[in-house]
């Protein structure tokens, strides 16, 4: 729709464990395809160490140029889960212990459980909103435009979940994608010309290997299905033209 706000967001992605190796991140994957569907375009992800000044840098830089910004990790009972403090700092705000989060957790745990570890993940900056955890109880939180969550996934998509109903999201993107026995170098003149005529959608193009032959993955995004059918018919008299074969197509945008 023409006129309709674009609204954006990063992801801090904590964790020496993501830096390292040792644990895949799976969480950007559900955020960037949430995000899209609440209207929302992630534009922006970096992922730092367990460094209270990465984070604080991270949070501060991101926070003045998106509407939204997200992070996830760093918030559990060890000693090297600082993200809580670290955002404290990047806002200057005093780091306390929540009275609901202490609240929720003393309800949660049964007597004797709810240790010094497990109380740290009622530690918040002062005058947060809380994010429910309906896994684990311990939550996450909200200051401003920044959003702390867990970085165990399916305790990150159940608060992502709690919140996706308050963002103030614009018109999602869609997409339309033409897989073809084409490669890149073949395609590539004339699909910029086709960039060049549709300069309100994004063309992207992506090598494959099927089948021992080498081919492309040609992926049309834009707000309106309308133009992207438009610009997709206008590629497949391409491929046509260079004698490729098209192995799928997604069909109308959506």
């Amino acid at each position: 729709m023409a006129g309709a706000p674009i609204v954006t967001a990063a992801v801090v992605i904590i964790g020496n464990e993501i830096l390292s190796g040792r644990t895949a991140d799976v969480n950007l994957t559900f955020l960037g395809r949430r995000l899209n569907e609440e209207g929302v375009r992630l534009r922006e992800v970096r992922v730092v160490a367990d460094d209270e000044a990465a984070i604080v840098e991270a949070i501060n830089a991101l926070r003045s140029r998106f509407d939204y910004v997200f992070t996830t990790g760093g918030i559990g009972p060890t000693h090297d889960d600082i993200t809580a403090a670290s955002v404290a700092v990047a806002f200057g705000l005093p780091l306390i212990f929540n009275e609901e989060a202490v609240a929720r957790m003393r309800e949660h745990y049964s007597a004797g459980q709810l240790n010094e570890a497990r109380l740290r993940m009622a530690r918040t900056p002062e005058g947060v909103a809380l994010i429910d955890n309906p896994v684990s109880k311990a939550p996450g939180f909200r200051v401003e435009n920044v959003y702390v969550f867990a970085g165990v996934p399916r305790i990150m998509q159940a608060m992502f979940e709690n919140v996706a109903g308050e963002l103030a999201g614009g018109t999602p993107t869609i997409t339309r994608t033409v897989s073809v026995f084409v490669t890149e170098g073949e395609v590539a003149e004339g699909l910029s010309a086709l960039q060049e005529r549709h300069g309100d959608l994004e063309i992207g193009s992506y090598p494959f290997v099927r089948d021992q032959k080498l081919g492309t993955s040609l992926v049309i995004r834009g707000t309106d299905a309308g133009r992207i059918d438009t610009a997709a018919d206008a590629l497949l008299g391409l491929i046509f033209e260079l004698g490729g074969e098209v192995i799928e197509d997604s069909g109308a945008a959506r």
